[in-house]
């Protein structure tokens, strides 16, 4: 496995190694054992599969608090998607700046979103699916959103010039940053 940090620290892409043969491909995507050999100990209670019909679909920027705060473990099934990660953690240098990859069927690569990070993303392709690991449960008292297209983060999604993107309406909805008290705190 293949592990490289990013600009944001915590935040890693993951490249599981690929056994290609004449029948395809076998890949390890998750080992405990591997990453724990690198410093990585999440323990993951949840797996989330989600389908986008339509490319141009955004779903994010999602976050979900203490006290049921979750690490991800995202990767792609099928398609095509760019993924974001954003630093929420108040006193971190990296603060509300952002990291993106493109994560596909394709290249099999892996983004770990720790505690503390907005997360989501944009599919390139239609009917394409993101798999994720989760550290906690699902709860609705602690889901939060960000503005997708917040003009103090700046995200650079990739859209071609007059594609419509498709939100839910929480999404449509969620506030900008400035609004949003972070409940999360870097630590180094």
């Amino acid at each position: 496995m293949k592990i490289e940090p990013t600009a944001l620290p915590g935040l890693l892409v993951l490249t599981p190694a690929r056994f290609g043969d004449a029948r395809g491909f076998f890949s390890e995507s998750y080992n405990r054992s591997t990453l724990a050999g690198h410093g990585i100990t999440l323990e993951f209670v949840q797996d989330n599969h989600s389908l986008s019909a339509r490319s141009g679909t955004v779903r994010g920027l999602h976050v979900q608090s203490p006290p049921h705060a979750q690490a991800k473990l995202v990767r792609c099934g099928k398609g095509r998607l760019f993924d974001v990660a954003v630093d929420i953690r108040r006193g971190s240098p990296t603060y509300g700046q952002w990291f993106g990859v493109e994560l596909s069927f394709e290249n099999g690569r892996q983004l770990l979103v720790p505690e503390g990070f907005l997360h989501g993303f944009v599919t390139r392709e239609p009917d394409t699916e993101i798999i994720y690991k989760c550290t906690d449960y699902y709860a609705p008292e602690c889901d939060g959103a960000i503005r997708f297209d917040d003009p103090s983060i700046g995200i650079d999604w990739g859209l071609p010039a007059g594609v419509d993107v498709l939100l839910s309406d929480k999404d449509a909805k969620a506030p900008l940053l400035r609004d949003f008290d972070s409940p999360f705190v870097f630590e180094v």
